[in-house]
């Protein structure tokens, strides 16, 4: 099991270069192996948030996108439930202060999986481990 991180989700299901390579093997293996890949329903309201900023271009709809992703055989959109949202205001070690961030780095926690992200500032945070 693996948790992605909003942007690693996106350059995932769009084919995009800037999805490493070990990032790439990673999801494969997890899914091969018949394991889940995780994502935060964090994820989901952050991507339709910068559809609706004109940030990030989707070919379809946000909510086609979001039902296409959806429909991947291994991976499953996480509702916040109660012990991840308490645990991500309260991580260890000062995290930086980005709700979105918070919430899909105490899903990975919660889970312990690691957490596939190119973010830096979360790939040094020792208290979750990533994969990039």
């Amino acid at each position: 099991m693996i948790v992605l991180d909003t942007h690693a989700l996106v350059w995932w299901v769009n084919g995009n270069d800037q999805l490493s390579t070990s990032a790439r093997q990673a999801i494969a293996s997890e899914l091969a192996e018949g394991q889940q890949v995780l994502v935060s329903v964090i994820s989901a309201w952050e991507v339709a948030m910068l559809v609706e900023k004109g940030r990030l271009v989707l070919t379809m709809e946000i909510d086609d996108w979001l039902k296409t992703v959806e429909s991947i055989e291994g991976v499953t959109f996480v509702p916040i439930d109660l012990d991840v949202a308490v645990q991500s205001v309260c991580l260890p070690g000062g995290f930086q202060p980005d709700p979105a961030d918070k919430m899909i780095v105490a899903l990975a926690r919660h889970h312990a999986v690691p957490l596939i992200t190119a973010d830096s500032k979360i790939q040094a945070y020792r208290h979750v481990k990533t994969v990039w």
